[in-house]
């Protein structure tokens, strides 16, 4: 088969709005994003933990490399691989092609998270030295972020083999740079193997619980037991994961999957950012211990709850709506007709705000916070960064909406006027 080096000739392609700042974005995001991970890992281990100190906390060259950190990653990228092989679970079709056709994709990321927990509860049990992980923190994500970069090209350069059809509508735009960060191959397979769903929710999510879990083990070594807070935080943490796994046939209508090609900004995302960033609490507890009220804990894990619960009823509305809308639980909501024979939710949980889910989202991203105190900003860069993502993508999604939707969508915005938060945005 010959690279097929056309491009879509159509606005979808060359005309498609470029997104993340264009070309401008696509070269400075893959400079800046691995820096700041590195950055913000040295200054959860600091004393100080300030992310305004000048000269930056930065790790030495020494600190960059350990030879066991390419072994722990490619081994951990490799079981999964191997458990997402298995036959377990089901086997799910995602959504209509452009070709027509529809992939088929394995429901078992919640085995493979079980699988992993058996595993690391042996290799505790055998006394292998889980806390080492915070050691290994900086040369694992010099490893994840340099797979990043080598995965990414690689995606690149198969995608020229690929056929139109199977081209990102955003990512073939023929600026090489933007392709390459955007992702020019939507649905990249080595035979049934789905290259973006499998990272999408197995090495980074479950290798993020691992990571904490190394950094709870470190704390007791350090003090004997784990704080509360560091067992607040692996707890809030240890739920969300599990929750997206058992729901993992969810993904399959997500913008990740359905619209966005796979390259370094999904590639980095879900290999290097999501095990080394969301879980910063935890690695800044090791060495910033916080003391918990039983009151304050209290309130954190009602605040986290509250969370969940609008996170997970407004998903489970949405899709049960999206899989059968003449089921008894949404057959009664209200909803407005488009043009494309779709309906939109105009009651229940997506007549209080239009994206609910995000809401429950930034509630229970707090909560993870909270627990680390209010003398460092540092435990608090999820949060803010959570925050400017999703009013980022529901920026997005709201243009995407838009003009798929046209008039049904104005009618939509009129009756339900706020984005996230009720009355305030």
């Amino acid at each position: 088969m010959k690279p097929n080096s056309q491009v879509l000739k159509h606005k979808s392609s060359h005309d498609t709005e470029r997104e993340f700042g264009g070309t401008l974005g696509a070269v400075c995001i893959p400079i800046f994003l691995p820096l700041t991970v590195l950055f913000l890992i040295s200054v959860s281990r600091s004393p100080e933990a300030s992310v305004l100190q000048w000269p930056p906390s930065l790790p030495s060259t020494e600190q960059l490399w350990d030879p066991l950190a390419p072994v722990i990653l490619l081994g951990w990228i490799g079981l999964h691989a191997l458990l997402y092989m298995m036959p377990l679970g089901k086997v799910s079709e995602g959504l209509v092609l452009r070709d027509g056709k529809r992939l088929k994709y394995p429901i078992n990321g919640f085995h493979g998270l079980c699988v992993s927990g058996v595993l690391l509860m042996l290799f505790l049990g055998l006394g292998a030295p889980l806390g080492y992980l915070f050691e290994l923190l900086v040369p694992l994500a010099v490893c994840a972020i340099t797979v990043s970069f080598l995965f990414s090209i690689y995606l690149y350069i198969r995608s020229f083999w690929a056929p139109s059809h199977a081209l990102a509508l955003g990512g073939n735009t023929g600026n090489p740079l933007y392709d390459f960060f955007i992702g020019r191959e939507l649905n990249p397979r080595i035979g049934n193997f789905d290259l973006k769903y499998f990272c999408e929710l197995r090495p980074g999510l479950i290798g993020w619980l691992v990571i904490n879990l190394g950094m709870l083990m470190k704390e007791v070594e350090l003090r004997g037991s784990p704080s509360l807070a560091m067992i607040l935080v692996n707890s809030f943490q240890l739920l969300y994961v599990a929750d997206a796994l058992w729901n993992e046939e969810a993904v399959l209508t997500t913008m990740d999957i359905v619209h966005d090609g796979f390259g370094f900004m999904l590639v980095f995302g879900d290999l290097a950012w999501v095990p080394f960033t969301y879980g910063l609490q935890a690695a800044f507890l090791v060495v910033h211990p916080q003391t918990l009220s039983s009151l304050g804990a209290a309130v954190i894990i009602a605040l986290n709850g509250i969370g969940y619960y609008i996170f997970r009823k407004s998903n489970s509305q949405k899709n049960q709506f999206r899989r059968d809308p003449t089921h008894p639980s949404v057959a009664r909501l209200e909803t407005i007709a488009t043009a494309t024979g779709k309906r939109l939710l105009v009651s229940g949980w997506w007549g209080l705000v239009r994206h609910p889910n995000y809401l429950g989202d930034l509630l229970m991203a707090l909560a993870w916070s909270l627990p680390c105190g209010f003398s460092h900003l540092l435990p608090y860069f999820y949060v803010i960064y959570f925050t400017v993502l999703l009013i980022h993508r529901e920026d997005r999604d709201e243009r995407q909406c838009r003009a798929k939707y046209g008039l049904a969508w104005e009618t939509y915005c009129r009756r339900v006027p706020y984005r996230i938060f009720p009355y305030i945005y």
